[in-house]
C-alpha cells in the first residue's frame, strides 16, 4: 500500500481546525483531519478539491 505524505493545508487556521493534504499519489489528492491522523482519509480529484474549497468561501 502506498503511503501518503501529508502536509498542513494553507486552508488550516491557528484555532485548531487543521486539514492536511497529500499530493504524492496521483491522480488523487488525499485529505484528512490533522487531529485524527488514524481517522478517515478522503481521496479527491484535483477538480473536486477546487470545487470543495470554493464552497468554503
Amino acid at each position: 500500500m502506498n503511503e501518503f505524505d501529508f502536509v498542513k493545508s494553507s486552508y488550516s487556521n491557528t484555532g485548531g481546525e487543521c486539514v492536511e493534504v497529500a499530493r504524492n499519489i496521483p491522480p488523487s489528492i488525499a485529505v484528512r483531519d490533522s487531529k485524527s491522523p488514524d481517522g478517515p482519509i478522503l481521496r479527491l480529484s484535483p477538480t473536486a478539491l477546487v470545487e470543495f474549497t470554493a464552497m468554503l468561501g
